[in-house]
């Protein structure tokens, strides 16, 4: 009993799928995705299976659209599923059975499906298809707006409760439990404002994944340039302040690395704490640690 949206980006390859439910952990169940292959959706009494089966399917070379069919086939519950997936191709599928609990359905598109069953009214998925067509931005923004636009057009009849947001990259690897983006929300009063929040956060994080590994490339000013996106992306967080702060320290950037650990201390004393544990690492050189611990409050 749920609206989703499974995709993929043309222009990076990337693959995904994103879901709100009334439901409790909807994305324990709904999304399903591996790099280079896939993304799959299974909802509404939803039988499991379809995701690992469909993405197995997809991974030997068949199109969405026979993979789906060979699955519903098989399946004596079809009249109450819904399914939908796409492929590293671009191809995509779905299946709305015939007792899916309305207002049930779903549209196919360029790249992607929209489906969406027990919602409130027959304009959900449509708007749904209407938001990620005119989205821009990366996939999992544009996907976010999809459930955004789901829940402005009346959304799950019942409320909500849970929401998640998986995104994989284009390219088939050897490791293909990597994930690029997994966010969930597994119960909130208003599961798709903490999702779009978790999201800003692992932009932060990402950011000052950057900053790491341009401090260790040399590159001051990309460093600098990234710690600040990074903060002003999450001001309330003060780890990244914190982190932030040590790497622009060992790379001589003092004036900036000094307003970042203070504030970091005084919101947070543990991480003056945390500071000389860090030093038998080498995250925190032994010449700098009285000036850090000079910075408590």
């Amino acid at each position: 009993m749920t609206y989703s949206i499974v995709a993929r980006d043309a222009a990076t390859g990337q693959l995904g799928v994103a879901v709100e439910s009334r439901y409790f952990s909807t994305g324990s169940v709904v999304t399903w995705a591996e790099a280079g292959v896939g993304a799959v959706a299974t909802q509404s009494f939803a039988r499991i299976d379809y995701g690992p089966e469909l993405l197995a399917l997809m991974r030997d070379g068949r199109d969405p659209r026979s993979a789906l069919n060979e699955r519903v086939a098989a399946d004596d519950g079809r009249s109450v599923r819904q399914v939908a997936c796409v492929d590293a191709a671009g191809r995509g599928a779905a299946h709305t059975g015939e007792l899916c609990i309305a207002d049930a359905g779903h549209i196919t598109g360029g790249g992607f499906a929209v489906q969406a069953n027990m919602m409130a009214n027959d304009r959900v998925w449509p708007a749904m298809r209407d938001a990620y067509e005119r989205a821009s931005g990366d996939l999992a923004g544009r996907m976010l707006a999809a459930l955004n636009a789901a829940q402005a057009a009346g959304g799950d009849i019942r409320g909500q409760q849970s929401a998640a947001l998986l995104v994989v990259g284009g390219e088939q690897s050897a490791r293909p439990w990597l994930r690029e983006i997994e966010l969930r929300v597994e119960d909130h009063r208003d599961p798709l404002g903490e999702l779009a929040r978790l999201l800003r956060m692992h932009r932060a994080y990402q950011l000052s994944d950057e900053g790491e590994a341009a401090i260790l490339k040399g590159d001051i000013d990309a460093a600098r340039a990234a710690f600040t996106r990074a903060v002003e992306l999450a001001p309330e967080d003060e780890q990244l302040q914190f982190f932030a702060g040590l790497a622009l320290l060992r790379g001589g950037d003092e004036a900036n690395a000094t307003p970042l650990l203070r504030s970091a201390f005084a919101t947070a004393p543990g991480f003056a704490d945390l500071v000389p544990r860090l030093v038998r690492l080498g995250t925190v050189q032994q010449e700098l640690l009285a000036r850090i611990e000079a910075l408590r409050p």
